[in-house]
């Protein structure tokens, strides 16, 4: 069964259909609008679900700490943000039921389940490197949620602010320079976690041929598989397990009464 996966990014958003962790049809973007409100954003979820005629359960991948489908940081998104129950927002304007995903988590269980990271055991973490740094941890394939480590301190401030693929083009570093400061940020992932296997993702990944001979770890680093699919695949894989989860929950509920 086809499942409608979204990627909400800082410019644009992305949707396609996603069956058995492939896209079965073209990536369609829509520019993220400005300022990036949450009734503009539900209004474009629901130019996207229209554009594929699509009703059935949706996968919304979100830069946000998110819990029981409410916003809780916005780190880089729009302030009005905070506090917004999104996933039921996104269920009314949509009329169709709307998980939400951090998009980083998104993009890692797509790595998990049909990616670089696809049958690996242990503690397994995805590095998103983008205009910020996502990240998101699978201990034995199984998901530890919103764990936003982009935002862990170095130097005062967040990593991301060190170390992204942003300040990287702002401050007009080189590929080896850059991976002075990334060396960094792997250490202190490795000193807290130690990891068995480190992936990386977002738009760095695709040029991880320039940066991989500057990288220091102790841990083995790979590059993303999935490359711009993953948070769309990601999206749908979370909506396909929770909408299977609610009908488990609703038969358990019937058998009851």
């Amino acid at each position: 069964m086809a499942i409608l996966g979204i990627d909400v990014g800082g410019s644009g958003i992305k949707g396609a259909l996603v069956e058995n962790g492939q896209v079965i049809t073209e990536r369609l973007r829509i520019p993220t609008p400005q300022p990036s409100t949450p009734e503009a954003i539900a209004v474009t979820l629901n130019e996207i679900m229209k554009a594929f005629n699509y009703k059935g359960a949706i996968g919304c991948g979100f830069p946000a700490l998110i819990l029981d489908g409410v916003i809780k940081t916005a780190a880089n998104i729009h302030k009005s943000w905070i506090d917004v129950p999104a996933e039921k927002l996104f269920t009314k304007t949509t009329g169709q039921p709307v998980f939400l995903i951090n998009d980083a988590d998104a993009a890692g269980l797509a790595e998990i389940n049909y990616g670089a990271g696809k049958d690996k055991m242990g503690t397994i973490f995805v590095i998103t490197i983008g205009t910020g740094l996502g990240s998101a941890i699978f201990i034995n394939g199984q998901l530890v949620p919103n764990t936003e480590l982009g935002h862990l301190k170095m130097y005062g401030k967040s990593a991301e602010k060190y170390c992204s693929d942003a300040v990287r083009t702002k401050k007009n570093l080189s590929w080896k320079q850059w991976a002075m400061r990334f060396n960094e940020y792997l250490a202190y992932i490795e000193f807290l976690f130690s990891p068995q296997l480190i992936i990386l993702g977002g738009g760095a990944s695709k040029k991880f041929d320039q940066f991989a001979p500057y990288l220091k770890s102790r841990t083995e680093i790979v590059p993303a598989e999935l490359k711009n699919h993953a948070g769309i695949i990601g999206a749908a894989v979370w909506a396909h397990s929770k909408s299977q989860s609610q009908t488990i929950s609703l038969i358990h509920q019937d058998n009851l009464l």
